[in-house]
């Protein structure tokens, strides 16, 4: 018997506010532990929350962004658990009246098709504190950072239209995409800003009904995210297959031993128990903020792919990479502000420029060559003053220099040779001394042709103008 996968995905992102949402204390990640907390973040008796304004605004544009309904009226509730990293004994979140409710996002598939995952819901909550059990640090005990706690929370909850683990890390690379546009979150899973849960079951291929799902969770990568549905769901199918029945429980992933553990089983689908928050009023959110949240919105992914698809002819994947980050197009553009070739740009950019990030493992902010740098590298390629090899040399002692293009081409005399009768000399050297390959060439071995291109670009040691060699070298063959 077949089966097919049913995956629903719960993503938090952190967002980007200065202070807490419900309090002053900064939200600077790596500061000393428990030395961002107050009495309000610590649940102390006797403080009241006061809401983030700058946490509302931000929840909003992620929700005009995956196109949700905007309530014009929604409340907090205590969503009440204990934890050792939780002080007040429950989470102060939203539960029956969110935020934003049925959006969806587009996803691209690995054979280029699209397709539609719903959003049930987004809704704002803070953050918990966080526990440390590393033996490096704690010994053999467990000790608990509370700076964390009272850091706003974006909540993204799903429905369950994912079919693939593939298909859940498409939909994350997309969201990471989105809160990095909207610059409401910096998408970095390793530090915890950017964290996802996901809730997995299996069922016949056919059947309409649900299994029994699971919830995996510590998923601290795209990658760990997609490796561990793959496992949880293989060990479903196994379970079913065997006669057995799968358990409702919380599982964590074990990224070293490629495992999902058993972390606690659940009797029910919802094991919390919520109430109104008493010391909150209702957002009231008018028409007129959302309008003007909605006009300040900057060019979102998809828009922007199509735009340098028409602007500047670009195939659909230079397209896609290119927009894949805010930053990566920003670099792009400001090299096309200077440079008018708009594909050599892309091909550069795709190639030896990403070469470089992915080699030092660094982003397109930590590049050293400023995009005009690149444009006038490129430049002297459109020129014809440098060969595209050429330019590729000049490109490495540009980072390892930090010098501007002209004037690496200057001071090492790399300055591409187009003059006609300095080639036309080369080029009939090259043929008096190469006889034999002549003869085959004017037989019919075209291949030949190449090898005499490479002699006069060994002899000027990659100088020449390729086009001008290829040009004189096919006059004087033919006059043959």
């Amino acid at each position: 018997m077949e089966y097919e996968a049913i995956i629903g995905l719960e993503v938090h992102a952190q967002l980007l506010t200065d202070s807490k949402v419900f309090c002053g204390c900064s939200t600077r990640f790596g500061a000393e532990p428990n030395t961002q907390t107050c009495p309000v973040c610590l649940g102390m008796p006797g403080v009241l929350p006061v809401l983030n304004k700058r946490a509302v605004e931000f929840a909003i544009r992620m929700g005009l962004a995956t196109n949700c309904r905007i309530a014009r009226f929604s409340r907090f509730a205590r969503k009440n658990y204990f934890y050792p990293d939780l002080p007040k004994g429950y989470q102060i979140s939203q539960y029956e009246l969110p935020l934003c409710e049925d959006g969806s996002v587009e996803i691209e598939l690995e054979d280029g098709s699209r397709k539609t995952i719903g959003i049930i819901r987004i809704h704002l909550e803070e953050d918990a504190g966080k526990s440390i059990h590393d033996p490096a640090i704690a010994g053999e005990e467990t000790l608990t950072d509370l700076n964390r706690c009272g850091v706003p929370l974006i909540e993204i909850v799903s429905k369950p239209d994912l079919r693939s683990p593939q298909e859940a890390y498409a939909y994350l690379v997309r969201l990471k995409q989105l809160v990095t546009y909207l610059d409401i979150c910096d998408g970095n899973m390793e530090e915890g800003s950017l964290r996802c849960d996901a809730n997995v079951s299996v069922r016949p291929r056919g059947s309409r009904e649900f299994g029994t799902k699971t919830e995996v969770k510590n998923m601290n990568s795209f990658r760990n995210v997609e490796r561990a549905l793959a496992y949880e769901i293989d060990r479903q199918i196994k379970v079913l297959k065997s006669g057995g029945t799968v358990e409702q429980e919380t599982l964590l992933w074990d990224a070293d031993a490629g495992v999902a553990r058993t972390m606690r089983s659940k009797e029910e689908a919802h094991d919390y128990r919520y109430f109104p928050e008493p010391d909150l009023v209702p957002l009231n959110i008018s028409e007129a903020w959302i309008e003007e949240i909605r006009s300040q919105l900057p060019e979102l992914p998809q828009a922007k792919k199509q735009r340098f698809m028409e602007q500047y002819q670009l195939r659909a994947y230079d397209a896609e990479i290119l927009t894949s980050s805010k930053e990566l197009a920003d670099y792009y553009e400001g090299v096309v502000s200077h440079c008018s070739d708009y594909r050599l740009a892309s091909n550069w950019i795709m190639s030896e420029v990403l070469g470089v990030l992915n080699e030092q493992k660094i982003d397109i902010k930590q590049f050293p060559l400023a995009a005009e740098r690149l444009a006038e590298l490129l430049n002297l390629i459109v020129k014809n003053t440098i060969s595209n090899n050429i330019a590729k040399t000049v490109f490495k002692k540009m980072l390892e220099t930090g010098l501007p293009a002209p004037e690496i081409v200057e001071k090492e005399g790399l300055a591409q040779i187009s003059d006609t009768a300095v080639l036309e000399e080369i080029v009939d050297k090259v043929l008096a001394e190469n006889p034999k390959q002549v003869e085959q060439y004017l037989s019919g071995k075209e291949k030949v042709f190449g090898y005499f291109v490479g002699q006069v670009m060994r002899a000027t040691r990659g100088k020449a103008n390729p086009a001008e060699v290829n040009r004189i070298l096919r006059n004087k063959l033919s006059n043959r």
